[in-house]
């Protein structure tokens, strides 16, 4: 399988703020196989895999793209004139400045408006924040916008906005442990901040919303 189609799969996923194993179970495919197929080979024979009608047509689908498109990309045909359905997008409000290094209150101010796409817009409610400070670099930079659904709780290991204090607002992945969460900048300069559930409640802490997406700036 010539790997263009596997860069399309993973780009769309990506773009969809889908994990190889969401993106399996919208396509009715194993995540395992999902993983085949954007790589061009099977992992275990390191052979190129095999795709069945049956995996276009789910692919097809999955993706919102005529089975024909995704045919021609595997046997690197010219695809700039294939007709394909036009995608629509939804437009979410910049909500301000959000900290990346030392919290400061978040600004409700709409200053700008980013894209997603409506299969990304149909799976909750989205907006986006710009990053200041450098507590979340390499990875996130100053400047840079993050998309985030807003959600109350995340799993441990996820990058979350979370609100400390009730209104300041930072961006920090979220490590949890039994007796309550660290907040972990990636930028090693930065020391994890480590707070009991007492604590989050007392203050509080709030979690409020998972980043699924990182748009660089220049």
């Amino acid at each position: 399988m010539n790997n263009n189609l596997g860069k399309y799969i993973k780009e769309k996923r990506h773009g969809m703020g889908l994990s190889l194993r969401e993106f399996g179970k919208r396509c009715d495919l194993s995540h395992t196989h999902v993983d085949s197929l954007e790589k061009g080979y099977d992992y275990r024979t390191k052979k190129p895999v095999n795709i069945t009608n049956e995996t276009f047509q789910k692919l097809a689908k999955g993706l919102g793209v005529n089975e024909s498109f995704l045919v021609d990309l595997s046997l690197n045909k010219d695809t700039e004139n294939t007709e394909q359905p036009k995608r629509k997008s939804v437009k979410i409000p910049v909500l301000g400045v959000i900290a990346a290094g030392v919290p400061i209150e978040a600004v409700e101010d709409i200053i700008d408006y980013e894209e997603i796409t409506e299969e990304l817009a149909a799976r909750g409610e989205y907006f986006a924040l710009r990053i200041q400070g450098d507590s979340m670099e390499p990875r996130i930079k100053e400047g840079d916008v993050v998309i985030v659904r807003r959600q109350p709780d995340v799993e441990s290991g996820d990058v979350a906005v979370v609100y400390v204090n009730g209104y300041n607002a930072t961006v920090k992945k979220i490590t949890k442990h039994e007796e309550g969460i660290s907040l972990i900048p990636f930028n090693t300069a930065y020391s994890p901040k480590f707070f009991t559930y007492k604590e989050m409640a007392e203050l509080p802490i709030i979690i409020h919303g998972k980043v699924v997406e990182l748009r660089g700036k220049f």
